[in-house]
Parts: C-alpha cells; sequence; structure tokens
C-alpha cells in the first residue's frame, strides 16, 4: 500500500502561482513512475504531468512551459510548480504513484481555484 497526500491548493487569481506538494508513505525512488492529474467539473480526469525514476518528465500540451513537476527523493514528496496560471486550469488535482506490478495509488485530490 502507498498512501499519497496532497497539499498547496487554493484560489489564485490568473497569472499567478502555486506549489503543489505530494507526500508519500514510501520511498518515491522505489516508484517507477509519479504523476499529477486534474479533474475539472463535468470532464474527465486528465494528465497534466509525470515524472519517472530516472527524473524523465512529461506534460500535457495545455501545461507545458507554464508548470514543472519534481520530486525530492529525500523528503519522499513530488511537487507541481504551477506558474502563469489560467482559469482553465481550474480543477481537483490528483497525485498518482505507478509502481511496478502494482496497482496505481492516488490522493485525494486538492482544490485549485483560479479566478479571472
Amino acid at each position: 500500500q502507498v498512501q499519497l497526500v496532497e497539499s498547496g491548493g487554493g484560489l489564485v487569481q490568473a497569472g499567478g502561482s502555486l506549489r503543489l506538494s505530494c507526500v508519500v508513505s514510501r520511498r518515491i525512488f522505489t516508484i517507477n513512475v509519479m504523476g499529477w492529474y486534474r479533474q475539472a467539473p463535468g470532464k474527465q480526469r486528465e494528465l497534466v504531468a509525470t515524472i519517472t525514476k530516472g527524473s524523465t518528465t512529461n506534460y500535457s500540451d495545455s501545461v507545458k512551459g507554464r508548470f514543472t513537476i519534481s520530486r525530492d527523493n529525500a523528503k519522499n514528496t513530488m511537487y507541481l510548480q504551477m506558474n502563469s496560471l489560467k482559469p482553465e486550469d481550474t480543477a481537483v488535482y490528483y497525485c498518482n504513484a505507478r509502481p511496478t506490478l502494482e496497482p496505481d495509488y492516488w490522493g485525494q485530490g486538492t482544490q485549485v481555484t483560479v479566478s479571472s
């Protein structure tokens, strides 16, 4: 089992920044892929960004150049730095862990609201 706890969401004006954190109950250097997903009201959950054990990153086109995913193995924490936020970034953001040969694990989500 892996527990994931997100924090850092909130209300911000368009153009502002937020940093999300995801604290993981397992040593994250053992987890093959971790990522951030989001779900807006009435929409399906979508990929935001992923980072591999080797720190290879991948971003959705909608956030590329504005968001940065990172991981601190010493703190067992993954981050999502979000800059130049837009109203369309409003969603619940979820932390995801994908260990090898195990099911996906999800956090409880943190709300991000961007006002225009």
